[in-house]
């Protein structure tokens, strides 16, 4: 889990860099807020695909496709409050839970400020929206189809800050604040989900200013230029009047409109995102679902799925062939079930993990080890152990009928409960 974390703030980090330096000078504002959300959300997803050309993984013809094995779960000695209360994490997955716990309760009171101000206002239903009259204030903000507006800035003329709100309404805008408080609740340790949230902020005002101000750029000017009123500090509002984006708005409405040929600038997106495929499907020391890249065959060795006649167990001899493949499963996994023991010290260390052993099953039936990859060399032992326990084979044979070595992969799961 904490690779994968890794790998996801890595990822938002290099998109976030790739958008500061090439887009977000540029006047494609509803191209950059399709970017500000898809790349987070792309850094969540990436780490989970893996392109099998890339894959440095023992060929799969060498393993059977079968389940993974778990022989048996052990338990280790506890109150059985400790059981059945409380899950059994490390102290940084506590952590983890903790803040989230914490951040929906923020999430909570937030939503329940905005309910306050809607109950203390006087409401006012229009086609499009409802306005929220707070009395005796100087905010001005929309939230989803609401617009809460003070009655010190109605006031004056405040035509132009509806409109304003109007184009947050219209596009949705709040969707996406919302969308990072949810991010921010199940990922509030990634300062990079904070930075991404107030991006697209910063930018549904770019968007919002770039509708109203083809009305009237001197409006505009002239209203944010004025005194800076009061603002609800809530971070999935759409707010009018906010210091830090003054200047920027200002600015951003001076600026010329960028070149098309610039729209190129998103297609960094795509060796972005294929370097990071790479890279994920690349991965070699993932302990928990590859074998070892150095594993060698012998030449004289096939495979346990392009074997002609597959080896078998004595109890698989008279069963039908299309039912041989099946049997010598079931057999395997009841030989792995009845000698299966969960080493002491692992108990006491709480090592458990996936075991991944690779053995040949030999021209004269029996078995010798060729590898093994698991969480720790005493889990490694007994799967070693349990293989070695297996008896005599039926070897397998080619097309002539002559006997020859099978390679087989084979994964078993130590688990504690």
């Amino acid at each position: 889990m904490l690779h994968y974390i890794i790998q996801t703030i890595s990822f938002q980090l290099l998109f976030l860099l790739v958008y500061d330096l090439f887009l977000k000078k540029e006047t494609f504002f509803n191209g950059n807020r399709v970017y500000l959300i898809v790349a987070p959300l792309l850094s969540l997803v990436v780490p989970f695909i893996r392109l099998e050309s890339f894959k440095g993984v023992v060929p799969q013809e060498y393993a059977m496709r079968l389940p993974v094995m778990i022989p048996g779960e052990t338990t280790v000695t506890g109150t059985p409050e400790q059981t059945a209360l409380l899950p059994d994490l490390l102290w940084w997955q506590w952590m983890l839970v903790t803040g989230s716990l914490l951040s929906i309760l923020w999430f909570g009171y937030k939503l329940i400020k905005i309910y306050q101000l809607r109950q203390q206002g006087k409401i006012h239903r229009y086609k499009e929206y409802t306005e929220v009259l707070l009395t005796q204030s100087e905010v001005a903000f929309s939230f989803f189809r609401h617009i809460f507006l003070g009655d010190y800035i109605k006031q004056k003329n405040h035509d132009h800050i509806i409109a304003h709100e109007l184009v947050h309404i219209r596009q949705g805008h709040t969707w996406d604040l919302m969308l990072f408080e949810i991010l921010r609740i199940v990922f509030w340790f990634n300062p990079l989900i904070y930075i991404y949230q107030a991006r697209i902020s910063e930018l549904h005002e770019f968007i919002a200013d770039d509708h109203t101000a083809k009305r009237s750029k001197k409006q505009s000017y002239e209203l944010l230029l004025e005194q800076v009123f009061n603002t609800e500090h809530i971070s999935f509002i759409n707010q009018f009047f906010n210091h830090s984006l003054i200047k920027k708005r200002i600015v951003m409405l001076q600026k010329t409109r960028s070149k098309k040929i610039w729209q190129l600038k998103y297609l960094l997106m795509v060796p972005l995102v294929a370097g990071m495929l790479v890279y994920t499907s690349c991965e070699k020391e993932r302990k928990e679902e590859l074998l070892p890249e150095n594993t060698v065959i012998n030449k004289e060795e096939i495979p346990f799925t392009l074997v002609a006649q597959k080896p078998m167990f004595t109890a698989c001899e008279d069963v039908a062939k299309e039912d041989q493949l099946n049997c010598f499963k079931e057999q395997l996994d009841a030989h792995v079930r009845k000698n299966f023991r969960y080493p002491e010290e692992a108990q006491e260390k709480g090592i458990q993990g996936r075991v991944y052993v690779q053995f040949r099953i030999n021209v004269d039936g029996s078995v010798s080890m060729m590898n093994k990859r698991g969480p720790d060399k005493i889990l490694e032992d007994e799967a070693i152990r349990i293989i070695e326990a297996l008896p005599r084979l039926i070897p397998g044979k080619d097309k002539d009928g002559n006997a020859i070595s099978v390679a087989f992969a084979y994964p078993i799961v130590f688990r504690l409960n």
